[in-house]
């Protein structure tokens, strides 16, 4: 079994709580300034109220949230945050540890921020992105093809008469 399928036995939950003890031992004791502690507060509220309103979308289409069994989707979901991102709660995820690293006033505590986004890109993302692809053909390459896989500052969408530029 090779590392990728041994880590995708690992809720991405898992592995920001792993992320979060890292933190904290990288960080050295350090504590939150009053300044740290009000950025962090700002980027932790954003962040969770993506996470919810990306498992709310889930909800509402009564498709999977259970991470583990991408190949269960019901439906593709692409409304609501997942306009912006194709994983909003990934990337609601990583800014949890951003916040946990701000607070902290470290930046060695940013490693496992960078850490999580590589395991979860690689591990986890990528075998959803392939169960998806199986379940929902051409609708999931269009939406893959218009919608980045994180964040991007560059236009979503480049408009070429007929055709769609990727931006994952």
């Amino acid at each position: 079994m090779s590392w990728t399928e041994r880590s995708r036995r690992v809720p991405p939950l898992g592995w920001v709580a792993l992320g979060l003890i890292a933190q904290q031992i990288l960080a050295g004791g350090r504590r939150p300034s009053r300044a740290s502690a009000t950025l962090a507060g700002g980027t932790a509220v954003i962040s969770l109220g993506l996470l919810a309103s990306s498992v709310t979308s889930f909800r509402r289409r009564r498709t999977t949230v259970d991470p583990l069994t991408p190949e269960r989707a019901r439906h593709l979901v692409v409304e609501g945050p997942f306009r912006i991102t194709r994983n909003p709660m990934y990337v609601a995820m990583s800014g949890v540890l951003l916040a946990h690293a701000v607070a902290r006033r470290s930046l060695l505590a940013l490693l496992p921020t960078a850490g999580f986004v590589v395991v979860i890109n690689k591990s986890q993302i990528e075998a959803e992105e392939q169960a998806l692809a199986a379940n929902f053909g051409s609708d999931w390459g269009r939406y893959a093809a218009t919608t980045p896989r994180w964040l991007s500052l560059r236009p979503l969408i480049r408009r070429d008469p007929g055709k769609a530029t990727p931006v994952g």
